[in-house]
């Protein structure tokens, strides 16, 4: 897992000023929105005596209350009272917890998980399609009990429709013709490798996807990555229909992955600029029950996913690519790979093994730095521990960061 990316958090429709536990690379974390409405992120620790943030309540003033002893937090993590110490003296400097930097993007909240100054940080993937009049959005969120490198390494393997999946692939029914071994590189970035394949695609049997593939025949479809845990998805049809995928996906832990997925869709809805009066009395409600058959449908296809990676083991990425015998069709997982070397050399891969070994300690707890830790040492919990960096690391700037 690894600091210094951006990680959704939570939908922006389901955060108010309720404060609200998320656990996101082993870690805990409080969200909740201020007096102004803006979306906070928190480390979940009060450094008083331990007690979740999470389980208090939002104030007037903008912060949130631990439950235990009443200290109020705001949100760059400050502590604003001490109720002990009486209303009119001033906590002292270590009193605060981290602070992350926050957007609010795509219909989801989220924070960047780092230290890095802003100038420094990868992006969040881009969506150009979002927000545009010719397509349509829906977002759904679910978690997986796996690895999320294993999440998004299935996503980048061809290969698996074929059997995997009936609307995509012939069930391999044909072993003497099927080959996956041309891969077209695409929306290859500093953060990530792409791909575009040509697949032989079944006529779609039912009634609501046969609008967007009629007949048999050939489809475009890939993916690619930015950072360690976003991945899209492109697929189309035909050369002007299509669905674009975006999943943004938080390591809950080593076992357990939470998926955001933002489907964009330029087929099957009614654009607002091309309706009539009775058109939006009554077309809305059809984009509407399209949005759900339409997640409905992604929710299955990832069923068909979940049950096979379920499976799957060892349940962590192989610490040898000698344990895994890679065909060509696997080239962008290899690259994905090479990418998680290069953010390792950098420093910024958790040490694993070290945060399981304070949990079975059990007096110990981190917190994965903010970049305030970069402005003064008055911090009361320790940073999380990370794998050290390779003396040779390539630099930001060499990779295009900024």
């Amino acid at each position: 897992m690894f600091m210094n990316f951006w990680y959704p958090v939570v939908r922006a429709v389901d955060l108010g000023a309720t404060p609200q536990k998320v656990r996101i690379l082993a870690h805990d974390f409080v969200v909740f929105r201020d007096d102004k409405g803006q979306p906070a992120v928190l480390s979940d620790t009060c450094i008083h005596r331990g007690a979740s943030l999470a389980a208090g309540k939002c104030k007037d003033d903008g912060t949130v209350q631990c439950p235990y002893h009443g200290w109020r937090y705001d949100r760059e993590g400050v502590c604003t009272r001490i109720p002990s110490i009486g209303s009119k003296t001033k906590p002292p400097p270590r009193a605060r917890v981290d602070a992350y930097p926050v957007q609010e993007k795509y219909g989801i909240v989220f924070a960047f998980l780092g230290d890095l100054p802003e100038e420094q940080r990868p992006p969040i993937m881009p969506v150009p399609e979002h927000g545009t009049d010719e397509w349509r959005s829906t977002l759904v969120t679910f978690d997986v009990n796996y690895h999320y490198e294993r999440s998004i390494e299935n996503g980048l393997d061809p290969a698996h429709n074929e059997y995997v999946h009936t609307t995509h692939g012939y069930q391999g029914e044909r072993e003497d013709t099927y080959l996956m071994m041309e891969l077209r590189p695409e929306q290859n970035n500093p953060w990530g490798y792409g791909f575009m394949a040509t697949f032989d695609a079944p006529p779609l049997k039912n009634p609501i996807m046969r609008q967007f593939r009629k007949e048999g025949g050939k489809m475009e479809a890939g993916s690619g990555t930015y950072g360690p845990n976003h991945m899209w998805t492109y697929i189309n049809f035909t050369a002007k229909t299509s669905m674009h995928q975006y999943m943004f996906e938080a390591p809950i832990d080593e076992n357990r992955t939470r998926v955001f997925l933002l489907n964009q869709r330029n087929i099957g809805f009614f654009k607002q600029s091309k309706i009539g009066f009775l058109g939006k009395l009554f077309k809305p409600r059809i984009n509407l029950w399209l949005d759900k058959k339409i997640n409905e449908r992604n929710m299955f296809i990832a069923s068909q996913d979940i049950k096979v990676m379920n499976e799957v083991k060892p349940a962590l990425t192989p610490p040898s690519r000698a344990k895994e015998l890679m065909m060509p069709a696997d080239k962008v997982i290899l690259q994905y790979r090479d990418k998680l070397d290069e953010f390792e050399a950098r420093g910024w891969r958790i040490d694993m093994a070290a945060l399981r070994a304070a949990k079975d300690r059990g007096d110990v707890i981190y917190a994965i730095p903010c970049p305030a830790r970069r402005e003064t040492n008055a911090w009361v919990l320790d940073e999380v521990p990370r794998v050290a960096p390779s003396p040779a690391a390539p630099t930001l700037q060499a990779v295009g960061g900024g």
